[in-house]
């Protein structure tokens, strides 16, 4: 299942759907202005927040939690530098690591499983100008998690190549 973002400059305070392949509303990101720390929320159709990522506060690297129904679900963390490939892992609470690697930036990249797809961000199957797809290509992944590491990788490389 492909979903749509409409990329933009991202805000604090900004608040923006992501579409289905069908062009219906699948995801609403809700950006948390004025707080402390960098914070969105990933809500459903009907406003059930499904997924919470926060700015880790005190951290060496840019560091972001991700949270569901207010337990921690996963840390997302760059991987390593490279001067052609953003590197990312996404450790989920009870071990499992997921890796994401590409051209973050560019959105062009994957998010892996051991080696397994199953993920692929991109915007050369999008004609709409300033808009890129996250692809699940797993029926049985978690997409709104998928989805939500997406956002918030891309936000990390923005808010890193902004320093």
């Amino acid at each position: 299942m492909k979903y749509l973002v409409r990329d933009k400059i991202f805000a604090i305070g900004d608040d923006y759907w992501i579409e289905d392949e069908q062009g219906r509303h699948a995801f609403l990101v809700d950006g948390k202005a004025l707080r402390l720390r960098d914070t969105l929320e990933l809500k459903d159709p009907d406003g059930q927040v499904l997924i919470t990522l926060r700015q880790k506060m005190f951290s060496l690297r840019d560091t972001m939690t991700v949270e569901r129904d207010e337990r921690p679900l996963a840390t997302i963390r760059r991987k390593r530098l490279s001067l052609l490939r953003n590197h990312f892992r996404v450790t989920l609470v009870e071990g499992t690591e997921l890796d994401v690697s590409g051209r973050v930036l560019d959105r062009e990249f994957t998010v892996e499983y051991e080696g397994e797809l199953l993920a692929h961000v991109s915007r050369q199957w999008i004609r709409v100008r300033e808009t890129y797809a996250v692809n699940v290509v797993r029926e049985d992944a978690d997409a709104a998690l998928l989805v939500a590491v997406a956002v918030c990788v891309i936000r990390m490389a923005e808010r890193e190549r902004e320093d």
